[in-house]
């Protein structure tokens, strides 16, 4: 017995009926939810309404985690499909209503919330009834790691939030619909997936096909995911995007992660572990080849990068460091964390990337966003349309040609109020003969002993210098190594702070 969703608009409803008085069958494409999103943004902003009784969002998170979906009622399992779907309970922070669709054929079947699907923990009191609208979200399984078990590859839940496996990985960080705002001082808007439309695969496809509404006070949008599992499993985007208000920052793309601490940001914290973190730096790279690593920080106060690009192939949140040794967490293994390479397709423009950098006490809060945002402001009645991929796994798709940072370490310098840092780079870049050179620059300061040597044990390269501060001002710093005109590595770049 298939379950339907109430709470389709009532446009959609109209529509579905007058097609039926007619004698046709209710037809859905991409074109469908993006004229939903263009008609929504005509109208005022209206929150969703959670018609769950209270009890619901009183569920503590070990509660929560006390109610589990029941792998015999996934949905597509009976027929044999490739993918199979399961859907989230409604409770704890997850009280928003999200309405669930199967297409097939063009035709759409609601799906209906029933406590029937779960299996409810000795930790969880009796529930009242929900309304059948009430899921809060849903994942999609596929034999991602062996052709015998169903794993789970993507999961939707929460605002515009989304995470996704490659083959061998445990979830780290997310991706969302959305960002605005972030990091400005009026606060950050969370616009939200309202609505899902999953295509029915069919049998031995090696892809699945979601449809998604987003809504927020500023902006509506109509998202079409392409999921695509394997070592790395990509997501294919295609996002229409409507501003109903002035948006200040627009973050496209965005991507959202933890940073606690690392080998160059050990902080105060007591702890036996090397390491904690889902991801170690953001990658950026140009299309006229230039490739830049930014180690992550977590920082004092809050800190916001920016850099301007005009033709971006592609950016990133990456664990680079994936030896278990540099962790020690058989829980957590964040050594497992998968990196998110951002791939645009087509020409996005003129615009930059943006870091966000969050202060935290705890791994338990995501601290680290980062995001594209356009150059051209998107004002009210303005249309964006987008497109990218993202590419989820522990490699990228695609290496630099020049070897690329995987160390950064800093320490006291030679000098009262000097800092040491000491780079690895990896081995590989153009081969050749001669003297190698470390380029470093600082905003601000004095570099002191820049010097390059090969790493024996590695095979790559270790470069150190110190830098005398410049009164305890921040600087950016620099670096790259070079043989002639060469260029040899990526860039590395950091933001030293006192």
């Amino acid at each position: 017995m298939k379950w339907a969703v109430r709470g389709a608009r009532v446009a959609c409803v109209l529509g579905t009926l007058y097609a039926m008085l007619a004698g046709a069958k209710p037809s859905f494409t991409a074109e469908t939810v993006r004229e939903r999103a263009r008609e929504l943004a005509h109208r005022p902003y209206q929150a969703p309404a959670s018609t769950l009784p209270s009890a619901y969002a009183q569920l503590s998170y070990d509660q929560y985690r006390d109610i589990r979906y029941r792998p015999e009622r996934a949905w597509w399992r009976d027929v044999g499909l490739p993918f199979q779907a399961q859907f989230f309970h409604p409770g704890f922070l997850y009280t928003s209503p999200v309405t669930l669709h199967e297409v097939e054929g063009g035709n759409v079947v609601p799906l209906r919330f029933s406590p029937d699907l779960f299996a409810y923990g000795s930790l969880v009191k009796e529930l009242p009834p929900a309304p059948p609208d009430s899921f809060a979200g849903f994942r999609l399984t596929y034999p991602l790691n062996r052709p015998d078990h169903f794993d789970e590859v993507v999961s939707f839940l929460g605002a515009s939030y989304f995470r996704a496996l490659g083959r061998g990985n445990v979830y780290g960080l997310s991706a969302r619909g959305l960002a605005i705002d972030t990091a400005l001082p009026q606060g950050e808007e969370f616009p939200s997936f309202r609505e899902f439309w999953l295509e029915k695969p069919a049998p031995g496809a090696d892809r699945i096909v979601v449809h998604a509404l987003l809504d927020s006070p500023s902006v509506t949008g109509a998202y079409r995911f392409v999921i695509i599992p394997g070592e790395r499993t990509v997501v294919e985007v295609e996002a229409t995007l409507h501003a109903r208000k002035a948006v200040k920052r627009l973050g496209v793309a965005p991507l959202t992660s933890m940073y606690l601490f690392g080998e160059n940001d050990r902080g105060a914290y007591d702890d036996f572990r090397p390491e904690v973190h889902d991801s170690d730096g953001l990658v950026l790279w140009m299309k006229n080849g230039e490739h830049l690593w930014r180690p992550l920080q977590n920082p004092a106060r809050l800190s916001v990068s920016s850099f301007q690009v005009e033709s971006l192939r592609a950016f990133g949140l990456l664990q680079r460091d994936q030896t278990f040794s540099n962790y020690e967490d058989l829980e957590a293994r964040y050594d497992k964390r998968p990196g998110v390479w951002v791939e645009p397709v087509g020409d996005w423009g003129r615009g930059s990337v943006q870091l966000v950098e969050i202060p935290t006490p705890q791994e338990v809060h995501d601290n680290i966003v980062a995001f594209w945002v356009p150059e051209a402001p998107f004002t009210p009645g303005a249309e964006l349309r987008l497109a990218w991929k993202l590419h989820w796994g522990h490699e990228p798709p695609e290496r630099p040609s020049v070897a690329v940072t995987t160390a950064t370490r800093i320490a006291a310098g030679s000098t009262a109020g000097a800092r040491r840092f000491v780079l690895e780079f990896s081995r590989g870049g153009p081969e050749g003969a001669g003297p190698v050179e470390a380029v470093v620059t600082a905003s601000k300061g004095q570099v002191l002993h820049p010097i390059a040597q090969r790493n024996d044990v590695t095979g790559g390269w270790r470069v150190t210098f110190e830098l005398v501060p410049q009164a305890g001002a921040p600087a950016e710093l620099r670096c790259f190594l070079r043989r002639g005109s060469q260029t040899l590595t990526e860039t590395w770049s950091y933001l030293w702070t006192p």
